[in-house]
C-alpha cells in the first residue's frame, strides 16, 4: 500500500502506480484531515479519512464537509463516488 500522503495527494493511476500531485504533496503534507478539509481540500480530506480507517475521522469529515457544502450525506461510500476515491492496493507511487 501506498503512503497516506501518496494516497490522500493521488490524482490517478497509470496502470498499478498511483500519479501523485507532487505539488500539492509538498505544500500541504502531514496536515490532518480536519486541516485538509479547513482549507478547502475536501477531496484530499476525505481520502485522509477514508485511508485512516477510523470510523469518527470519517463522521466528523462527513459532518463538516455536509455543513459547508449544504449536502446530506450520511456515509463514505457516498463520498466515495462523488470524489472518485476508493482504498486501492497499489504498491508504486509517481510524483508530478
Amino acid at each position: 500500500m501506498i503512503s497516506r500522503d501518496d494516497f490522500v495527494f493521488c490524482v490517478g493511476y497509470n496502470g498499478d502506480t498511483a500519479i501523485i500531485d507532487g505539488k500539492a504533496k509538498k505544500e500541504f503534507s502531514g496536515l490532518s484531515t480536519m486541516e485538509l478539509a479547513e482549507k478547502g481540500l475536501y477531496r484530499a480530506a476525505f481520502a485522509s479519512a477514508l485511508y485512516s480507517k477510523n470510523p469518527e475521522e470519517m463522521k466528523a469529515f462527513i459532518e463538516f464537509f455536509n455543513k459547508k457544502a449544504g449536502t446530506s450525506y450520511t456515509d463514505a461510500s457516498q463520498l466515495s463516488r462523488l470524489f472518485s476515491v476508493y482504498l486501492e492496493t497499489i504498491s508504486k507511487a509517481k510524483a508530478l
